[in-house]
């Protein structure tokens, strides 16, 4: 049985290393094909030990930690993600960012995923917050990697009541496997009322 444990301040510090080294292994594969590094992370991470209002969920297969979900106050993600917001009529001080899910790919289907955006959202709701969003990132269907049988998330996030904000974009940089150099990727964000 999975654990699904939330962690906040010293707990959530202790465990980033932890995250880190999931979200190098998980975002290797379609469509991140991030070929990340342990420096990387441990800057990237960071804004999880700044921020008071940040989140972990981790799923413990014991003591192993084996998923993670994270999520901070919109504010104080990213300035990129923030400013794609300038032209939602919600207020960035309302919106919980729901940023990385990461599960090894042997413990999913297991309604992990929904016990992390459960944790989240409550968490959300806990600070206060009106709305959650996150963002996928954006590949094409041409895409010289796209596996045949790959299957998308949106169904689920649909049914968790999330939809796509239509123009509602970001890019953030990072280096695809066998890359030499970082380069952009279009993420769309969705958004749905707590």
């Amino acid at each position: 049985m999975i654990e699904t444990r939330v962690l906040t301040g010293a707990a959530l510090d202790a465990a980033l290393d932890d995250v880190a080294e999931l979200r190098i292994a998980v975002f290797r594969d379609w469509p991140y094909l991030y070929d990340g590094t342990l420096d990387y992370e441990r800057d990237y991470l960071q804004t999880y030990r700044d921020s008071p209002g940040a989140i972990l969920v981790g799923a413990f297969d014991g003591t192993r930690l084996v998923g993670a979900a994270t999520g901070t106050p919109m504010e104080d993600h990213a300035e990129e993600f923030a400013a794609s917001f300038a032209g939602v009529d919600v207020p960035l001080d309302c919106i919980f960012y729901c940023a990385e899910s990461v599960l090894l790919p042997e413990f999913r289907g297991q309604g992990i995923g929904h016990r992390f955006f459960d944790a989240r959202e409550a968490h959300a709701r806990d600070l206060g917050r009106s709305h959650a969003a996150f963002c996928s990132v954006m590949r094409p269907d041409s895409h010289p990697r796209h596996p045949q049988h790959y299957r998308s998330n949106d169904a689920f996030w649909t049914k968790r009541g999330y939809r796509p904000l239509p123009g509602v974009m970001a890019e953030f940089s990072w280096r695809d496997i066998g890359d030499a150099a970082e380069t952009k990727k279009p993420l769309q964000f969705w958004m749905r009322a707590l």
